[in-house]
């Protein structure tokens, strides 16, 4: 495939009685990382733009790259006929990397059959969450995959409730909905954009227009938590990391059917 630039917007939306929301542009890339790439952008070489597979698929900082998620997938018996995987992340700029949350694709005739959100926290730690229907059909725009909660991310949230995964990713844009509830709190999290051509015009409009990448995403990440702090949101100390990587999800089952 042609690696894609997705110039998307995130939100972010807290629920309870304690509201604070915002919006931001943020610069992902999908690749199946064997595609040749643009000429800033470099899959396990430094660059302006850069994949590395020690980022991503297993422990943070030591990962496997796309063998990792090709193994999850043969053990889960996801048909490797036809299959194709793919990354969808937030490239490192420069020598900096930091990446909330990942998502490795699993297409089978051109339509997702599974994905795992590989989420990364500031406090240093990682938890997957594995989403696909039980018989490995197409996951459609209005499916609700469901995960408990086992990592700390937020200070501000407790290890408890579930998230509920929304996934669409059509031939032209990017949509994926995360809503995380415990009781009436929780975050609403949203990830949407245009599918298009990764470009080094593309990459570099991207590090003029936000740029130091993961300095940027961090310095947001911390401006927001100071704001909750100021509004005086209950503060939790680092909590212990999960006793293992995966948590495995499952569909949402609706009354009556």
């Amino acid at each position: 495939m042609q690696i894609e630039h997705i110039q998307a917007q995130t939100h972010h939306a807290r629920r309870g009685s304690l509201k604070n929301a915002f919006n931001y542009g943020v610069d992902y890339v999908m690749t199946d990382l064997s595609s040749e790439t643009p000429r800033l952008l470099s899959h396990n070489r430094f660059n302006l733009w850069s994949v590395h597979d020690r980022h991503h698929g297993g422990t943070r900082g030591d990962g496997q790259g796309a063998a990792w998620f090709k193994a999850l997938l043969d053990s889960r018996g996801l048909q490797a006929e036809g299959r194709q995987l793919l990354l969808l992340t937030q490239p490192s700029f420069l020598w900096f990397h930091f990446n909330p949350v990942s998502f490795w694709i699993a297409l089978v005739d051109g339509t997702p059959r599974a994905f795992v959100a590989e989420v990364n926290s500031t406090f240093g730690q990682r938890h997957c969450y594995f989403c696909a229907h039980q018989d490995f059909r197409p996951i459609e725009p209005g499916d609700t995959l469901i995960a408990d909660k086992l990592m700390h991310v937020s200070p501000f949230q407790k290890i408890a409730g579930h998230y509920r995964f929304n996934f669409d990713l059509s031939d032209t844009r990017i949509n994926i909905r995360i809503l995380f509830e415990n009781g009436d709190q929780g975050v609403l999290a949203t990830l949407c954009g245009t599918r298009r051509r990764a470009t080094s015009g593309s990459l570099l409009w991207a590090a003029i227009r936000r740029p130091l990448g993961a300095v940027r995403v961090l310095t947001l990440i911390h401006w927001q938590a100071a704001i909750l702090y100021l509004k005086r949101a209950p503060f939790l100390k680092k909590q212990p990391a999960p006793e293992r990587m995966m948590t495995e999800g499952q569909t949402l089952r609706r009354v009556g059917k």
